[in-house]
């Protein structure tokens, strides 16, 4: 990684005061502005510190979000647009609210528009409506769990969606939503410069699944973990009820295993996580199989929680479908294995009984819990704060606990996942006691 592939790219200089300065009264603190040289540090560990000071050379680092003493719109004469796309999430309804809010509230902005439907929404020939946001419009929208706005997976032309933005004159692009989605508000910045335009374009992460790169956390992932703990609880008592009782529960993490490997180590009642980040047979003395029938004969009771992107090796296919939003369809591991472990023991008349549970959609539309809600509102006011003050082309993050600005390109590089030699995964081997592998030689 290099310092200058993280900078944000910029409309200009902002030279308009910011209302949140002009708007302070006078027995109040002054608002704590951040400046263009405020900077996070992206390795805060001694030995790269000593690295960089032996060698001379300057650490990669993060801009610090936060609000500007000047801005680059003026809010009187700006156009805000809101658009939400892929899957749900719990949280999404908190940052429109945010969003709404802090525009309205703290920054003078009236002119705020919900896009319907996802990119669909900008895109002509689907018709959908666009919505005039008010503060009270969206004032309770936060207890329910989905979006607001409705949503879509799916490219669409870029083109058409710049010509609405104009036609609009919308100034400002917020953009909810994953990879996916990022890319596209991406390819819809690219267009805004070829046609020399003065649009901001702003992400803002949503992925349940914790897995865009380069950020410490995204909104709705706690909210995941903690209602699949519940589930966990639950799973863990329907298996200890039976005689060699086992509990399959399938959660979300298409490439990656955060949600599941969080929900483990909250409620420490599971015996085995599977991952997309390790591959696993299914016979033989070292295989899943074996060690779960010895486990079996030893308590009597199991619980195994599978990522949905797990054992895809597994699967006699080639195939390489992909969904509306561009990802790899996944066979279904969960119903794969419930049969494996059955056909299995029943072949060995080996008595279990067994209980497959999958969440998946439940948890996904979700409203946040307290802590999620709380980082959706930040997440969103630092969004605000950057693409009013002439930021592009950037998503919100989250580094070493402060809130950070990251170049859209950077953050949609590679996938995070969970690093199998790192903390959290050696937490999770120390939680279950399962096998480090789970691989014949």
């Amino acid at each position: 990684m290099k310092c200058e592939d993280f900078i944000v790219s910029t409309l200009g200089r902002g030279s308009v005061v910011s209302p949140l300065k002009t708007s302070q009264r006078q027995d109040s603190p002054v608002y704590k502005f951040v400046s263009d040289r405020e900077r996070v540090v992206y390795d805060i560990s001694a030995e790269h510190f000593r690295k960089c000071r032996d060698n001379g050379s300057e650490p990669v680092s993060f801009e610090k979000a936060g609000p500007k003493e000047y801005i680059f719109f003026e809010p009187a004469k700006t156009k805000v647009a809101i658009v939400t796309c892929g899957g749900l999430c719990p949280g999404i309804n908190n940052v429109i609210r945010a969003l709404v809010n802090q525009l309205y509230y703290r920054y003078g902005i009236s002119r705020i528009l919900g896009i319907k439907y996802g990119y669909e929404g900008l895109i002509p020939k689907y018709n959908h409506p666009v919505i005039e946001l008010t503060a009270p419009m969206v004032s309770e929208i936060y207890t329910s769990g989905g979006t607001f706005l409705g949503t879509s997976r799916g490219n669409q032309d870029v083109g058409q969606i710049v010509d609405t933005l104009e036609i609009l004159n919308v100034n400002v692009l917020f953009c909810i939503g994953g990879d996916g989605t990022l890319r596209g508000a991406h390819a819809i910045h690219e267009e805004i410069q070829k046609r020399k335009l003065r649009i901001a374009v702003a992400g803002i992460p949503k992925t349940i699944d914790n897995d865009i790169d380069l950020i410490q956390k995204s909104f709705g992932f706690e909210t995941a973990f903690s209602i699949a703990t519940d589930i966990i609880c639950n799973a863990h008592n329907e298996a200890h009820g039976a005689s060699n009782g086992i509990a399959l529960i399938k959660l979300m993490g298409r490439d990656s295993g955060f949600i599941a490997a969080s929900a483990t180590l909250a409620m420490q009642e599971v015996n085995f996580v599977l991952v997309p980040e390790i591959s696993f047979d299914l016979h033989g003395q070292k295989g899943f199989l074996r060690i779960l029938q010895n486990r079996l004969e030893e308590r009597h009771h199991a619980v195994v929680v599978v990522a949905e992107g797990a054992g895809q090796d597994l699967f006699n296919t080639t195939s390489a479908e992909k969904d509306a939003s561009g990802n790899i369809k996944h066979q279904d591991i969960g119903i794969f294995l419930k049969d494996k472990i059955s056909e299995e023991f029943k072949a060995k008349a080996f008595s279990h009984s067994i209980k497959y549970i999958d969440p998946s959609y439940i948890i996904r539309s979700a409203p946040a819990n307290a802590n999620d809600s709380k980082f959706c509102n930040l997440l969103a006011q630092n969004a605000v704060h950057a693409a009013l003050a002439g930021r592009t082309d950037f998503v919100v993050g989250f580094w070493n606990d402060q809130f950070t600005l990251i170049p859209i390109p950077m953050a949609v590089k590679k996938r995070k996942k969970i690093d199998v030699d790192g903390e959290l995964w050696w937490n999770v081997l120390e939680a279950t006691g399962q096998p480090i592998s789970m691989k014949n030689q």
